[in-house]
């Protein structure tokens, strides 16, 4: 449905993504963020969705064309590794978003493992984003605390998660109500990447619960 396009970063460099278009005028956007797999085909499948759901779509390859496989988690590891998150949210999240609102009235962003992360970076820090939707990834406090989040917030979490504990989540969910950041939490009876349907850890049933309450928030969000 999509096809790669390039575009420009605040700093005016060049970047690339895979863009699905909603195919009506005026549509709201979501930039979607790769997991350390890289842009995989799975990603670009959400785009799709959140195409289909109204959305423009935009999903920037952090990695710049490398894919990693899904058995390869040491390459996935030094590639994430290497990445520079916060300039990932500056660059090329907020030139994703600039791109989309040329059109889009209001721009969401949403990521997924290490997307997750760099999409709660980028709204602490890029104003062009109205919501954010993060699942199983969270940033560090010292690139950005729970006080930082400068938009409506909905997460998604899995409560067998190694990477992002249910700890992890509690106290990044308690931080953002003593800030008073408005926030949702969900929490699932699942594996960490249970939205990756490519992968063994894959929960259907928790895939579409979450994918209907981020639906319902991105409609009262961004319309």
């Amino acid at each position: 449905m999509g096809t790669r396009i390039p575009f420009t970063r605040p700093d005016g460099k060049t970047a690339e993504g895979y863009l699905a278009l909603a195919g009506k005028a005026n549509a709201p956007g979501v930039v979607v963020i790769q997991e350390w797999w890289g842009l995989q085909d799975q990603i670009k499948g959400l785009c799709d969705r959140f195409a289909l759901l109204g959305y423009d779509a935009l999903a920037p390859d952090l990695f710049n064309g490398v894919v990693v496989p899904y058995h390869d988690a040491e390459a996935a590891g030094r590639e994430m590794n290497s990445l520079n998150f916060v300039e990932a949210a500056d660059q090329h999240v907020r030139g994703a978003a600039q791109f989309l609102l040329r059109s889009s009235p209001k721009v969401a962003v949403s990521g997924f493992c290490m997307g997750g992360a760099v999409a709660v970076i980028a709204a602490s820090r890029a104003p062009e984003f109205s919501a954010a939707v993060p699942f199983y990834g969270l940033p560090p406090e010292s690139v950005a605390k729970p006080a930082d989040v400068k938009v409506p917030l909905q997460g998604h979490f899995a409560n067998s998660d190694d990477f992002i504990t249910p700890e992890m989540v509690d106290a990044f969910e308690a931080g953002m109500k003593a800030a008073g950041k408005p926030g949702e939490f969900f929490r699932y009876d699942a594996s960490h990447a249970f939205m990756n349907e490519q992968r063994s850890v894959h929960d259907r049933h928790c895939a579409e619960l979450a994918w209907e309450r981020t639906s319902e928030f991105l409609k009262k969000h961004i319309g």
